[in-house]
C-alpha cells in the first residue's frame, strides 16, 4: 500500500507502514531522494523566520538540515545525537519518546556546540512533526544551551499536528487505518 502526497508541488508515493495494530503511517524517508531533499529545503527556506543556525535530531532530517544550511549560505548546522560520542567534551541532553520509536530516545549535543548555540536564534528542523515530542526535546536542548527558538519546521505535519500554530510545514501527512484508508 502507498499514499501519493504532494509536497509543495513535488509528488511522491509513500509506503504505508504499521506502527500499532490500529495505526499506520506514511513513511516519509528523505535519505535517498536528492530531488526531494533539495526541493523541501528550498521551500522551507522560503517560509523560514530569521534565524542564526539550524539544529535537527539525528537521523532522518540530517540531509534536509545540511541542504538548508548549504542553500542559505551557512557554514554550520547542528545535529542532536542519539548517543554520546567519544569526541564529545561534555554533553547537554534531553530524553524523548517518538511515535516511530519504541523506546525513549536521548538527544545529546557536545559542550562545544552548546557554547556556540548560546545566545543564537535556532531553527528547529525535523522530517515530520507528529506528536511534537522530538521538536519539544530539541527546544529543551536549545534552551539548556542558552539559545532561543526562532522557529519549528518540517516538510510534513502528521495527523492533527497540521493544526498547530507554532510549526511551519509544507503539507499534511494523514494517519492511516490498517486497510490503508485515511483515519478520520
Amino acid at each position: 500500500m502507498t499514499y501519493e502526497i504532494d509536497i509543495a508541488g513535488l509528488k511522491r508515493d509513500l509506503p504505508i507502514c504499521k506502527v500499532y495494530d490500529d495505526l499506520y503511517i506514511g513513511a516519509f524517508v528523505i535519505f535517498d531522494d536528492v530531488e526531494l531533499t533539495v526541493h523541501c529545503a528550498a521551500e522551507l527556506l522560503k517560509r523560514a523566520p530569521e534565524y542564526d543556525y539550524i539544529i535537527t535530531p539525528e537521523a532522518k532530517a540530517i540531509p534536509l538540515a545540511y541542504e538548508m544550511a548549504r542553500q542559505s549560505g551557512s557554514n554550520r548546522y547542528f545535529v542532536a545525537r542519539k548517543k554520546a560520542k567519544a569526541y564529545m567534551s561534555g554533553i547537554h541532553q534531553v530524553t524523548v519518546k517518538s511515535i516511530t520509536t519504541y523506546d525513549p530516545q536521548t538527544l545529546i549535543i557536545d559542550a562545544a556546540d552548546a557554547e556556540f548555540i548560546k545566545g543564537k536564534r535556532m531553527l528547529l528542523v525535523d522530517d515530520v512533526i507528529s506528536t511534537g515530542d522530538s521538536i519539544h526535546a530539541l527546544e529543551e536542548l536549545v534552551k539548556s544551551c542558552g539559545g532561543t527558538v526562532a522557529g519549528r519546521m518540517a516538510p510534513l505535519a502528521e495527523g492533527d499536528s497540521i493544526n498547530r500554530s507554532d510549526i511551519i510545514c509544507l503539507g499534511k501527512l494523514p494517519l492511516f487505518n490498517p486497510d490503508g484508508t485515511v483515519k478520520k
